[in-house]
């Protein structure tokens, strides 16, 4: 039988209320706090910081303060992430940033989502849908990536767009919902 953590990473129905789950919460929690108060002074520390939680981290990533995340072992950050102030991913799938990544103030990735039927929804399980961005995206700040999406290589994300539809190759995308605005040469 699946744990509730197979099957929140599986995309599968799961309750978020088990106790796994909830030790993994707190474990990402106390993580963020201590890598939030670290001072950029203390980079070697913040970095280390970052990998205990992160699953993966390339080379040379930047995350201001504050940063925010359900689990933490979900998220793959490439090489040159950045991430400015005050993101917050709910990872409760996977979360995957290609290489040379920008993240403007307040970015908010969802993997997690809820059913539409009200008591469905108040019998508390969730589902989980994994969350892609390629290499070379920008992501204007307070954009929010929705369940399941996928951001294509190059792209840009315009501020405050809600993506809840795959974003392609070179284009950049605002509004909300998103949609595309032009191509990029």
């Amino acid at each position: 039988m699946p744990t509730e953590t197979e099957r929140m990473l599986a995309g599968d129905p799961y309750d978020p209320s088990a106790p796994e789950l909830v030790a993994d919460r707190a474990r990402a929690r106390d993580l963020a706090r201590r890598y939030n108060a670290t001072s950029e002074a203390a980079e070697r520390r913040r970095e280390t910081l970052l990998r205990r939680l992160f699953d993966e981290v390339g080379d040379d990533p930047v995350v201001h303060p504050t940063f925010r995340c359900d689990y933490g072992y979900t998220v793959a950050v490439g090489d040159d992430f950045f991430a400015n102030y005050g993101c917050v991913f709910l990872d409760a799938n996977a979360v995957t940033f290609g290489d040379r990544c920008m993240l403007g103030p307040g970015v908010q990735v969802y993997t997690s989502t809820h059913p539409l039927n009200p008591a469905e929804r108040a019998a508390g399980r969730e589902r989980a849908e994994p969350v892609s961005v390629g290499d070379d995206v920008w992501i204007g700040g307070n954009a929010v990536l929705n369940p399941g999406v996928r951001v294509d290589d190059g792209a840009v994300v315009g501020s405050g767009a809600v993506v809840t539809d795959d974003v392609p190759d070179r284009v950049v995308v605002g509004g909300n919902p998103a949609r595309v605005i032009r191509e990029i040469e």
